[in-house]
């Protein structure tokens, strides 16, 4: 066994960590005018796109564990973005809704794609480019999700 496969630049691991903390790094400025973090962001988008969904629902959607998110969605129900609420159809489930305020922000968020997409145009990757990439990392996630 060659010590070749155990360098950092021969690693797939290491450009999409880098990567994806980089372009967090970039959402940032736009995050704090919400007052928001990345991961309440990404809850936001879920609920954006589908209110009144099950914890379990997001979770899925989101790739994350239910006791990673029941803190998360917690904290941003005392923020007042959205509620909680049992299942009248069955008490085990905990239903996510949109607050008014959680509607309202999606009004001041929906600059922030664009703004983050003029941010990349900038460099030499094109359109074409960034969505392939996209749904290579899709397949990616696709299969590692099983």
């Amino acid at each position: 066994m060659s010590d070749e496969q155990l360098k950092l630049d021969n690693q797939l691991c290491f450009p999409v960590y880098a990567a994806s903390r980089l372009i967090t790094r970039e959402y940032q400025p736009y995050l704090d005018k919400l007052g928001i973090t990345y991961p309440q962001y990404l809850v936001m988008l879920v609920l954006w796109e589908t209110d009144c969904l099950t914890v379990n629902t997001i979770a899925k959607k989101l790739i994350l564990n239910t006791n990673t998110l029941t803190p998360l969605l917690k904290r941003m129900e005392q923020m007042h973005l959205l509620l909680r609420k049992r299942s009248e159809k069955d008490e085990r489930k905990v239903i996510i809704q949109l607050s008014d305020k959680g509607k309202q922000m999606k009004e001041e968020a929906v600059l922030i794609p664009e703004e983050l997409a003029k941010r990349l145009a900038d460099c030499q990757l094109d359109i074409d480019d960034l969505m392939k990439l996209k749904d290579s990392l899709n397949s990616i996630i696709s299969i590692l999700s099983k």
